[in-house]
């Protein structure tokens, strides 16, 4: 698994198309929103719940990196769909 370090080198080098780049950079930034939001949160269930979200969202992320690497056409469509 890369490393944010690494991601964000990647993208600064041009390696992912654009909306590739713009997809992530708006996912990151959504994923710190909710861990700032679980940091919050006294509820154990609605922690649990924003903590479900932002698992999900690292997972598209992750998603993303393997289909752009792989050239995989079908997850790459799956993941297109997802937005």
């Amino acid at each position: 698994m890369k490393d944010f370090h690494q991601l964000r080198t990647e993208l600064r080098e041009g390696t992912y198309p654009l909306w590739v780049k713009g997809t992530v950079g708006l996912m990151i930034l959504r994923v710190r929103s909710l861990a700032t939001r679980i940091e919050r949160e006294t509820d154990p269930k609605r922690q649990n719940t924003l903590i479900a979200q932002q698992n999900k969202m690292i997972s598209y992320i992750n998603g993303l990196g393997i289909a752009v690497s792989t050239s995989d056409k079908q997850l790459m469509q799956k993941i297109k769909g997802i937005r």
